[in-house]
């Protein structure tokens, strides 16, 4: 048995690809981590598109080797969507658990502590479905109590589930046809942001092949919840020019990292979706903000 099921940690799973520096600013992030050493490390590190890729990819392979001998390397480029649901598929299966963290991702030194006490607490609550280290920054309403809130939106930047929520995902989105022509519930899609539907279907017509607005889709299908903290125990540092998914150095996802140093968090048990603060969460997703978002990614700002 892997010192990480004795002391009942998550396996921490990082998906990487051809960006060695935001790599290892990764890792030396999660070093910082009192619970680093007892955890159990998995990379995966997805394949070249192309020649030229190919030494980028092997200096990554290199440093994930330094630090776990769990590395699982593709000979072939499968993309972030496809690289993701099988290798969290694979371990979710043997660990019942699992952290998953992309490689242009920076921690905070209690992002393990926190990722693991959610795990266990809301481990038997069946509305949770995912726990994210993200949040946005979100100002907490007067009289809250608690550490963490209920999104109806899932984010990508640092999360864990367990494998009873993965295994109700549908990936093939089966009830597209139905879905995609009933208004009511798209507008109801769309009240956890304004560009959840257009991404939905920029999926189904081969425009993107995003796994995690699946994942919200089946969140929002499932009506589930993912719990979030006011302090985010994640930094997205995937804005620059060799980002995936975004290019711009603008971002209106910039948080409030924790700093505190807290290693103890308060969960309420009996937690309950607050007014105030979907509406701030549909803020950071509304029209009106990702026009401007945009506006300053043209204009380079």
């Amino acid at each position: 048995m892997s010192l990480c099921n004795k002391m009942g940690l998550s396996p921490v799973v990082i998906f990487a690809f051809n960006r060695p520096q935001a790599l290892h600013r990764l890792i030396e992030s999660l070093k910082l981590n009192a619970l680093y050493q007892e955890s159990e490390i998995f990379v995966y590190v997805d394949g070249p598109r192309s020649q030229e890729e190919q030494d980028h990819v092997n200096a990554v392979i290199d440093i994930a080797k330094e630090i776990t001998s769990n590395v699982i390397a593709s000979p072939v480029n499968k993309g972030l969507g496809t690289s993701i649901i099988q290798g969290v598929s694979t371990i979710i299966e043997k660990y019942g658990k699992i952290i998953v963290l992309e490689d242009d991702l920076v921690c905070t030194p209690n992002f393990l502590s926190y990722m693991n006490q959610a795990l266990d607490f809301y481990e038997k609550d069946n509305r949770i479905i995912s726990v994210c280290g993200y949040g946005l920054k979100i100002k907490r309403p007067r009289g809250y109590t608690g550490d963490v809130y209920l999104s109806g939106r899932s984010s990508s930047w640092g999360w864990a589930t367990w494998k009873d929520r993965w295994e109700q995902v549908d990936w093939s989105i089966r009830d597209w046809a139905e879905f995609s022509v009933d208004r009511v519930r798209r507008k109801a899609f769309n009240r956890n942001g304004s560009d959840m539907y257009t991404m939905l279907k920029g999926y189904m017509e081969g425009r993107n092949h995003s796994w995690a607005i699946r994942f919200c889709y089946n969140q929002f299908k499932l009506e589930m919840y993912s719990v979030c903290p006011f302090l985010s125990k994640v930094n997205n540092e995937g804005f620059g020019e060799n980002a995936t998914n975004c290019k711009q150095r603008y971002s209106r996802f910039k948080t409030e990292l924790d700093t505190t140093g807290c290693s103890v968090f308060s969960f309420d048990k009996d937690i309950k979706p607050n007014k105030d603060i979907e509406k701030a969460c549909y803020h950071y997703h509304s029209i009106q903000l990702r026009i401007y978002s945009k506006i300053r990614k043209i204009l380079h700002l």
